[in-house]
């Protein structure tokens, strides 16, 4: 029986969203034998090697002028900001708390988009929003006993990953994704060498933990695939809420594999991101229905 669209996007989205888990689970396990630099640094290079190598496959063809593009200089500088807050966040708390806050991305770049581009967004969403990022401050607790500074890098790394979405709908279609994945590794690959020495040298490497190295590049590469044709597939409006299965799978792997046990307020907290991620999804939809119905009315009755 074959599956629709929408429900392969579906499978697609949440296979990602494993892979990203997975891959965020091997990158805290590294941080605790190597500097967060090195692991940029390594599996920059084994990053780069793979895309270049699927480049090759693809026969694309690179121009500098690419390469050179202020927003996709400007999209690498928000994706190297975004990858040190987050490595810096799963090194310094809790896996699921980290990833709970990681959520409310959706929330930022609908914000990010009514600021910068004067998107429509009605009270409704204004309100999702602001009831987003309050579930937010219930992960991060913010009063003088519960709350960590180290809860400010996932703050952060959704600020970054944020301005990455939005600069990157604004880069043209004539230059290819390929070209902004090699460029993007490329530079977080130099990035982290050139940061080795100041944070402490680099520290011998284990096998096992070249092996974590080499499942994270690959992990990262068909993650990203997998999203990509995910929303090419089907409606975006039915695929894109999946992203939140993450949650669900970061949930397990802190209980399974790093012990943590998150208290009820992360759980609330991460519960009202989510709820509130959902409702804007719904609330896009219903916008996307209602202007294809106001933009085919005057052509039906013409």
């Amino acid at each position: 029986m074959a599956l629709s669209d929408n429900t392969r996007g579906a499978l697609l989205m949440a296979t990602a969203m494993a892979v990203f888990s997975c891959n965020d689970a091997m990158v805290k396990a590294l941080t605790h034998d190597l500097s967060i630099p090195q692991i940029m640094a390594v599996r920059g290079v084994l990053t780069t090697i793979l895309v270049f190598a699927v480049s090759i496959l693809l026969r694309a063809k690179f121009s500098l002028r690419a390469f050179t593009h202020p927003l996709v200089l400007l999209r690498t500088a928000c994706e190297l900001g975004g990858t040190l807050s987050f490595f810096n966040a799963l090194a310094r708390i809790d896996f699921a708390s980290a990833s709970s806050i990681m959520q409310s991305l959706p929330l930022a770049v609908t914000l990010g988009a009514a600021l910068l581009f004067h998107e429509p967004v009605g009270w409704r969403r204004w309100s999702a929003i602001i009831v987003g990022f309050l579930g937010v401050l219930l992960i991060i607790q913010p009063g003088p006993e519960g709350f960590s500074s180290d809860a400010l890098f996932p703050l952060a790394a959704v600020f970054f990953t944020a301005c990455r979405d939005l600069v990157t709908r604004r880069i043209a279609t004539e230059i290819p994704t390929i070209h902004v994945t090699l460029f993007t590794s490329f530079i977080i690959m130099v990035v982290g060498f050139v940061l080795i020495g100041p944070t402490g040298g680099w520290h011998p490497i284990s096998g096992f933990n070249w092996l974590l190295l080499a499942l994270t590049a690959i992990a990262v590469f068909c993650g990203y695939q997998a999203i990509i044709l995910a929303m090419r597939g089907g409606e975006i409006s039915f695929i894109a809420p999946f992203r939140y299965t993450s949650l669900i799978w970061a949930l397990l792997i802190g209980v399974l594999v790093f012990g943590e046990r998150p208290g009820m307020t992360v759980l609330l907290g991460a519960a009202v991101v989510i709820c509130s991620g959902l409702y804007t999804f719904y609330r896009e939809s219903r916008r996307a229905i209602d202007t294809a119905k106001k933009t085919a009315t005057p052509a039906a009755g013409g």
